[in-house]
């Protein structure tokens, strides 16, 4: 699995004219899932996620996680992550698991959130979606999980 992680003071993303998930101070997380992919993967990135120290403390520096911030997790799920273009002008989706099983990890991925204890909102998969959020720091992270199989080059 791949993850685009983006530090926001609020995210939210719209499907079909309405608003279906809602942030505010938090992770806005768009998410590929690979081909190979597994449950081991989503388990793993939402441990990360839940945990990684991005937010700062009263030093300034990174030491507060999303929990310690009482922040909220958006999630959208993002096949175009896992996009090949270093040949042509056309990026290759190949790396991209099917719909069925990558809606089946997402899925995955939004319970272990959950089991994190971490405040889950979350677009819809596969739908067209706008998003719209106010990035806080900028700060962003890409993560591939350790076992993915779907990391493009």
């Amino acid at each position: 699995m791949r993850a685009m992680v983006q530090r926001v003071a609020w995210a939210e993303v719209e499907a079909a004219g309405r608003i279906v998930g809602q942030i505010g101070v938090g992770l806005l997380v768009y998410v590929g899932v690979g081909v190979g992919d597994s449950a081991d993967d989503a388990n793993w990135l939402a441990e990360k996620v839940a945990n990684l120290r991005i937010f700062t403390d009263d030093t300034d520096k990174l030491n507060r996680s999303v929990h310690d911030v009482a922040g909220g997790v958006l999630v959208v799920s993002n096949f175009t992550l896992l996009a090949d273009a270093r040949k042509g002008r056309r990026p290759a989706f190949s790396a991209a698991a099917a719909s069925g099983e990558a809606m089946l990890l997402h899925e995955a991925l939004l319970d272990a959130l959950d089991r994190q204890g971490v405040k889950v909102q979350t677009g819809l998969f596969g739908a067209k979606m706008s998003v719209r959020s106010q990035a806080a720091g900028p700060v962003n992270l890409i993560i591939d999980s350790p076992n993915g199989q779907g990391q493009a080059g």
